[in-house]
């Protein structure tokens, strides 16, 4: 079932190449979608797929790339789809 999942990634998430392989896990589950640096430090996702996959996204965000040590995960999945054409990182 498509869904759409809205994340916010607390902790050393900054400088760490978070958004970047972010980008590549999505592009590896067929993800769609964004990823964004906000100014208190934490990252912004915007992510539709299949749930099962965006379940297997949202358990990578819980993690990140081995230079993040992340501290708290908000999320919410919905059913709010915007139809992205790729996963791209947002300035």
């Amino acid at each position: 079932m498509l869904q759409r999942l809205d994340v916010k990634v607390r902790g050393l998430v900054q400088g760490v190449f978070f958004r970047y392989a972010a980008k590549e896990k999505a592009r590896q589950l067929g993800i769609k979608g964004w990823v964004k640096n906000l100014p208190d430090s934490s990252v912004q996702i915007s992510a539709e797929g299949e749930s099962e996959d965006l379940k297997k996204f949202l358990d990578w965000c819980r993690k990140g790339p081995s230079g993040a040590r992340v501290e708290k995960v908000e999320y919410e999945f919905n059913n709010n789809f915007e139809g992205f054409d790729d996963f791209e990182i947002v300035c």
